[in-house]
């Protein structure tokens, strides 16, 4: 058999086809993440502050995601999902773009570690700073929403930010269940040139990834500049408001 030698010609000539494709992989892993998101939100709530059914039911959840292979997950939510969904409510979705079963599994994937992200986060910030913003006057959303909430944020980004980059990365095995993103491309790509340029397809996917996580972790550096920043003046007018008794409404307003 005569092996072909390596074309590096041809990663610049299919890197215009994949990027083709680059929205639909993008649309994938930013619902995921908002989805997520709130997912995981309601999840850390329940793990801190509900009964002990809702903690059991939190932890429980996250348990079976987090020892849950990805691939394994997409398979049975693909599969699964829609012989479920016709026999609880005579619904099919073998119609639905399969776009929507890979943001199914990704946010139940997402959802479960940015839970954990986020229960840490908020058990890192001194539960004194919260009692001494409601003792001087703040409302509890409020001495959440302006003691709380951005201390946390900065504790959660960095794993926030790696957990969304795990997730980008991992959104590449949309393509086993026949989604054309870019992956799905490069695949194509290969089939149609029976088989060849795979290592130049792969290596031209790669440079995409590489771009995009390098942008993101500019984002959240960015990002978590800011937050550091807001944190430190927030903190500060919080510390001199309860310094003064009472005279808090500037603060909370």
């Amino acid at each position: 058999m005569e092996t072909r030698a390596f074309d590096i010609g041809m990663i610049a000539q299919v890197l215009p086809d994949l990027l083709t494709y680059l929205d639909v992989t993008l649309l994938v892993a930013l619902v995921s993440i908002a989805l997520g998101s709130l997912l995981g939100g309601l999840l850390a709530w329940a793990n801190l502050s509900g009964t002990a059914l809702l903690r059991w039911a939190a932890l429980s959840y996250v348990y079976v995601m987090r020892c849950t292979p990805s691939i394994v997950l997409l398979f049975i939510v693909f599969y699964g999902l829609p012989k479920l969904m016709e026999a609880a409510f005579r619904y099919d979705m073998n119609e639905l773009h399969r776009a929507v079963f890979a943001i199914i599994t990704f946010t139940l994937l997402f959802s479960a570690y940015i839970s954990e992200v986020f229960r840490a986060a908020y058990t890192a910030v001194p539960r004194g700073q919260y009692e001494a913003a409601v003792s001087a006057g703040l409302t509890s959303f409020q001495a959440f929403r302006h003691v709380i909430l951005g201390q946390a944020a900065l504790v959660a980004l960095p794993n926030f930010g790696n957990a969304t980059i795990n997730l980008l990365k991992e959104g590449s095995l949309a393509y086993t269940i026949g989604l054309i993103d870019m992956i799905g491309k490069g695949n194509l790509i290969i089939a149609q040139n029976f088989g060849a340029y795979g290592i130049e397809v792969y290596l031209a996917a790669l440079l995409i990834y590489w771009v995009l996580v390098l942008l993101l972790e500019q984002v959240v550096a960015l990002v978590e500049k800011r937050l550091d920043v807001g944190t430190s003046l927030r903190a500060a007018d919080t510390k001199e408001a309860t310094g003064r008794g009472g005279d808090t409404v500037g603060v909370g307003s």
